[in-house]
């Protein structure tokens, strides 16, 4: 039994009209989110980087070598604003983790590129993650983790189609 199982128990009780079956699963995965937010911030502290740097800079470092985007590829990747992307694009300007460089292809472009801090940064700070993620999935088999990731892909599948 869990906290959920007792929220469950309790609107069953008193709402034996209502189906609250979606709880069981909806209310844990948000709680899973909750501790996941609170590692992915406990890890990135340990770096000296934000929640928001990590997603830029590993963005570019998931492009592959030169570790380059323009800034609208950036917009895509992050699902921000231009004006939040300009803001932070300085922002890592100014921490020294990636570059503003001329965009070869259009004169009044740019490229943003990951610096080998950045890179260096980003690096650890995701292996840093990966091993906090692997913490709160340790009482999963690799078999039942592979099998939660299959029904979370099929559950997730028609919210990545909406943002499309």
């Amino acid at each position: 039994m869990d906290e959920v199982d007792r929220i469950v128990a309790a609107w069953r009780h008193e709402r034996p009209d209502l189906d609250v079956s979606p709880m069981e699963i909806l209310s844990r995965v948000t709680r899973l989110s909750r501790q996941l937010d609170l590692a992915r911030k406990a890890s990135f502290t340990d770096y000296g980087i934000e929640v928001w740097a990590f997603d830029v800079l590993s963005a570019l470092r998931r492009s592959g070598e030169p570790y380059q985007l323009s800034p609208s590829s950036l917009l895509q990747e992050t699902l921000v604003t231009s004006g939040t992307m300009t803001n932070r694009i300085d922002r890592l300007v100014t921490a020294g983790w990636v570059e503003r460089l001329p965009d070869p292809d259009d004169r009044r472009g740019v490229l943003v590129r990951l610096t080998a801090s950045g890179r260096a940064t980003v690096d650890n700070s995701l292996a840093g993650l990966l091993e906090r993620e692997q913490e709160i999935l340790a009482d999963l088999t690799p078999a039942q983790q592979r099998k939660l990731a299959s029904l979370l892909r099929i559950l997730s599948t028609g919210f990545d189609a909406d943002e499309d």
